[in-house]
């Protein structure tokens, strides 16, 4: 018998996975199991079909039977667990990599050592991952960077292996963030550029108005994230980008409510549809956790939730109900057999003034209204919340600084902030490795509520969680392939399909004279891009540095190159959207007695905000800025760090001495483009793609078809008078041949687009 089940691990499984000697077993009409014969876990023979006895307990559960219903299934096994078991269940994961490194938020240890003198795999587990696996309950893993697909397939199987014969045997549900963006720029999209297929992300896909290529997205970054063993995305963010100024608007689709909910219902149902399945659900689905709910686009002055500083949202415009459709005309309203997004994450940040029934001003994790009487009540949602990172941990020292994120909530303690998310209605809590904090808010709930009843809390958001794990076949295998792996992920059809979608959103703005394409074997002039010292976003330095934007290399395999603006026939001019680096906020500023707010600039020249808002919506830091009550920054100054890219422009402008100047800006939100539009005889905009999809484009072998997810203002005093809720509230740029920069806006070589997109997605 064990060498028929090996034979069927080979026919199944590269014997090269075997590590964990892990055996694989068929069921003629069901589904393939897969256990590590290490842990305990037997095969029961139940009228002829195999399943797996992960209690151990020699009798068929019905939490085990793969035959019966997932909700059956789900409060069978739910019924069966301590309320230490569901507290870790509840948890969701610090950020983990693979290896851990030495420092930082992501370190770990082997054996209590460093990775480097342990001698250990960069698959195997740290000490702290034991921990949390195995005292802690924990059984959501968020994974960002690693060393390669097969070390964080191998490093999956080694958690599977290590937890299945632990208690119950309930699998780790491992997830990431956004990891196909071609560029990372931030902890939300760490994991990004690797050996992965890269895509458009947020407004890049947005730019396509393709809601099918979206699908088709998800469904490719399906299949490799399961096999990396990664069965729920992080993701998609359908936030409503009509703040312009904001951080993570780079992130979002779009500021149109029904370009972004058409968008996120095709990534969701790429994502969570496992093809031939009967209702969507399957072994090749992947969760999806949409954010943020209620919507976290309109932070007041642009200013991110993820610091104190952009605690608040705020709705001038009373347009709080355009923000939630992506989600209820989107989210919750697939196409596809799933039916809705598997879970939903509250953004950081307090809906300002928009509890109509308790008048509380909470973070949106901690708000009962908002997700007890809206998101259930109001829009029957019965999936997982699970919160924001770290929104019950402590703020940090100055509302500049980056740690806990407890808005609203900052003098409660960690327990007691554990137990109000809990009556909110969330399910699970992010960046939260330690039951200890749940089991205490447990016993608040009993001492409130009763045993009975707060058991049967417990149990309900164990029931919601653990679908999500029958629903994707994790109990019945949730190992992957190691062979596979390597011949899924990043492949080259894969690769190929992630490229071509990144043409497709880069938008053209100008084309003066039809420049564009220059097929031709001309000399090109490409200036260097000098790029400031920075800090990046956990405070770590980046010196400056001088060098050419894109590979000069290929580039001479379409033109001549020359360091000479004389000698060239064209330019050819790299650069990047403005960039404030305090973002909002300057301790300095503090420190001499100011309210510490600065404005976010969307342009590249000094800018002093003489129109902004005489007094902020909102303010309120009760614990590290109890004095401040006003968060305006009228008539103060910021300067964009990136502002030399500006003098590039205007430098080669000169130089070039009426020869034809392309400008290529990778913007990560709007921008101010009158300050150099009339020196560009082409214009061309991607939201942060590789340069070489840029250089395809400009050398003929696409032709362009984006469109602008968003407005682009036609000045600072736009921005300042438009209204943080409100789509399509600024006056957009008018170049040089009479075209508004507005949403919807784009061209190819025959000028401006006209077709069925534009025509479907208006303002």
């Amino acid at each position: 018998m064990r060498r028929t089940v090996l034979n069927i691990a080979a026919l199944f499984f590269g014997i090269t996975a075997f590590s964990q000697n892990i055996q694989m077993v068929t069921n003629p009409k069901g589904p393939v199991l897969g256990y590590s014969a290490d842990s305990g876990v037997k095969i029961l023979t139940v009228g002829g079909n195999k399943f797996k006895d992960l209690n151990r307990n020699g009798k068929l559960d019905p939490y085990e039977d793969w035959r019966l219903p997932v909700d059956e299934r789900a409060k069978d096994l739910a019924s069966k667990m301590s309320v230490e078991q569901i507290a870790g269940l509840m948890l969701y994961s610090g950020h983990q990599s693979v290896p851990a490194p030495a420092d930082g938020f992501r370190a770990g240890k082997y054996n209590g050592m460093l990775y480097k003198e342990s001698g250990a795999k960069a698959s195997d587990l740290t000490d702290q991952q034991k921990k949390f696996l195995k005292e802690d309950n924990l059984r959501h893993v968020l994974v960002t960077t690693v060393e390669s697909p097969e070390i964080a397939a191998q490093w999956s199987n080694n958690i599977q292996a290590y937890i299945e014969g632990l208690g119950l045997g309930i699998p780790a549900n491992n997830s990431t963030d956004p990891r196909h963006s071609a560029t990372v720029t931030a902890e939300f999209n760490e994991g990004a550029g690797g050996q992965i297929s890269l895509w458009p992300d947020g407004l890049a896909m947005g730019a396509t108005f393709d809601p099918e290529l979206v699908r088709k997205f998800g469904n490719i970054a399906a299949q490799e994230y399961r096999a990396l063993g990664i069965s729920t995305a992080l993701s998609p963010q359908i936030d409503l980008g009509t703040e312009p100024r904001w951080y993570r608007i780079a992130y979002v689709f779009s500021e149109s409510p029904e370009l972004t909910a058409d968008l996120g219902r095709g990534y969701i149902d790429g994502f969570q549809t496992t093809i031939g399945s009967k209702n969507g659900w399957g072994n090749k689905s992947v969760n999806a956790m949409v954010k943020h709910w209620p919507g976290g686009g309109p932070e007041e002055g642009g200013r991110d939730g993820h610091w104190a500083m952009g605690k608040f949202a705020v709705y001038p415009g009373n347009n709080f109900q355009n923000h939630v459709k992506p989600f209820t005309e989107g989210a919750f309203k697939l196409n596809g057999g799933t039916k809705e997004a598997a879970a939903v994450m509250p953004y950081y940040t307090i809906s300002f003034n928009q509890d109509t029934k308790n008048r509380e001003n909470v973070g949106n994790g901690y708000s009962k209204y908002l997700i007890t009487d809206l998101l259930r009540g109001k829009y029957k949602y019965d999936g997982v919340v699970c919160t924001d990172w770290l929104i019950t941990a402590d703020e940090p020292k100055t509302p500049g600084g980056f740690a806990g994120k407890p808005w609203g909530a900052e003098k409660l303690s960690i327990a007691e902030r554990h137990y109000k998310v809990l009556e909110a209605g969330v399910d699970q809590f992010g960046g939260n490795n330690d039951k200890g904090p749940v089991l205490e808010a447990y016993q608040m709930g009993v001492k409130e509520h009763g045993e009975k009843a707060y058991r049967a809390k417990f149990e309900q958001s164990a029931v919601r969680l653990l679908r999500n794990f029958f629903r994707t076949g994790l109990f019945e295998n949730p190992y992957v392939n190691i062979d596979e792996t390597k011949k899924i992920v990043g492949n080259p059809e894969f690769m190929k399909a992630g490229y071509e979608a990144q043409v497709k959103s880069i938008v053209m703005l100008k084309n003066k004279s039809n420049i564009l394409p220059i097929k031709e074997r001309k000399t090109v002039y490409i200036p260097k891009r000098y790029s400031p010292a920075t800090f990046n976003w956990w405070g770590i330095y980046t010196a400056p540095s001088l060098d050419y934007p894109v590979d000069i290399e290929k580039i001479k395999k379409h033109y001549n190159v020359t360091e000479d603006p004389a000698k060239a026939d064209f330019a050819l001019v790299f650069v990047k959207s403005p960039h404030s680096e305090e973002g909002g906020y300057s301790d300095i500023d503090a420190a001499e007695g100011g309210n510490g707010y600065l404005p976010i600039s969307l342009q590249y020249k000094t800018y002093t905000a003489t129109e902004a808002r005489e007094k902020s919506i909102a303010a309120g830091d009760p614990v590290v800025a109890p004095n401040v009550h006003d968060r305006t920054f009228r008539n103060k100054t910021s300067t964009a760090t990136n502002f030399t890219d500006l003098l590039t422009i205007e430098n080669t402008y000169k130089a070039m001495n009426g020869k034809p100047v392309i400008v290529s800006v990778t913007a990560s939100k709007p921008m101010v483009f009158n300050e150099f539009e009339k020196h560009a005889d082409a214009i061309l905009m991607n939201f942060n793609v590789s340069n070489q999809a840029v250089v395809d484009i400009v050398t003929g072998k696409y032709e362009p078809s984006g469109l602008l997810p968003l407005q682009m203002p036609a000045n600072m005093a736009t921005v300042e008078r438009q209204k943080e809720d409100v789509p399509y509230d600024m006056e957009t740029h008018k170049d040089s041949e009479g075209h508004n920069y507005d949403f919807g806006y784009g061209m190819n070589w025959s000028g401006v687009i006209k077709d069925a997109r534009t025509e479907k997605y208006k303002k």
